[in-house]
């Protein structure tokens, strides 16, 4: 029988270190402003784009402290950048969208590493691409709440039009709503919560906690507001038993917070009571044996 004092003092174990605290709380942070964000990415089908801007932020949050200046702003004018110059390349060529996306992102990101291994700082700017969760300190923690709680409320403010332009921006248009600012508004949330992920698991794996919950989500529900609350919950746990995980097991915590995820949407692609790979196998088999129930009987 398991004894609960020992259990409880398990998990009580990590809390007792400060950084652990700050990570735990970034993560999650991040985790669900991400989760919200990857709601209307997926159902837009933006999985790429969230890929690229995710990306194309790095030389700008590079640039950001060079200057002296809040990662944020970098991130927002490299982010807008990005969209504008794959506008560009896909409007002015023969070249589609999807190569347009792949081309810009690639190059910034380059660029980004580039300034990262040129630039001389105090810190290693390394931890940009990679993050350094366990390396978060207390202004740290607060940057990570406030831009996540801007992110959060912009998008639940708007969620509305926000639903409205990714189900049928032709009738949002027509009510008087604007699809490109909508569009941008999105956009500039991507950006911004770029920058609240970047310290937890780096510009190379936000993507994951872009696309990951959202997408376990859509194969939950049919209804978006059950996806707003789905996704988010799915990712706060992850983060924690990715966290946790980390911990005990000596690992990358960014990469387990992801790795979480990433199991988590395995079993619900596998057994999802609507959309799962092997029910549906079941339910055909059942449906067959049924059928030939039915042919055989007088």
């Amino acid at each position: 029988m398991t004894d609960p004092t020992g259990l409880l003092g398990l998990l009580l174990e990590p809390l007792q270190f400060d950084f652990m605290v700050r990570a735990l709380l970034a993560t999650v942070v991040a985790a669900v402003v991400c989760a919200l964000l990857s709601c209307w990415l997926v159902l837009i089908g933006w999985s790429l784009m969230g890929d690229a801007v995710s990306h194309a932020v790095l030389p700008g949050v590079v640039l950001a402290y060079i200057v002296g200046a809040p990662f944020a702003v970098g991130a927002l004018v490299f982010g807008f950048l990005a969209v504008a110059l794959i506008g560009v390349v896909r409007d002015t060529s023969r070249v589609k969208e999807d190569a347009a996306i792949g081309i810009v992102f690639t190059t910034l990101f380059s660029l980004g590493l580039v300034l990262v291994s040129v630039t001389p700082s105090q810190t290693d700017l390394s931890h940009i691409v990679f993050g350094n969760v366990l390396g978060i300190g207390t202004g740290d923690l607060l940057q990570i709440v406030l831009l996540g709680g801007v992110a959060a409320a912009v998008l639940l403010v708007k969620r509305r039009d926000l639903t409205l332009f990714a189900f049928d921006p032709t009738h949002a248009h027509a009510i008087g709503l604007s699809p490109r600012v909508l569009g941008a508004v999105l956009l500039g949330v991507l950006a911004l919560t770029s920058v609240v992920a970047l310290q937890t698991v780096g510009v190379i794996l936000v993507v994951a906690m872009l696309i990951i919950p959202g997408a376990t989500a859509y194969l939950l529900t049919d209804r978006f507001t059950s996806m707003l609350v789905i996704a988010p919950s799915i990712a706060a746990v992850s983060a924690v038993v990715g966290i946790y995980a980390s911990y005990f097991l000596d690992v990358a915590p960014g990469g387990m917070v992801v790795l979480a995820q990433g199991g988590v949407f395995a079993m619900v692609f596998l057994a999802s009571p609507r959309h799962g790979v092997l029910v549906a196998a079941i339910r055909r088999r059942s449906r067959r044996r049924a059928a030939g129930r039915t042919a055989v009987s007088p």
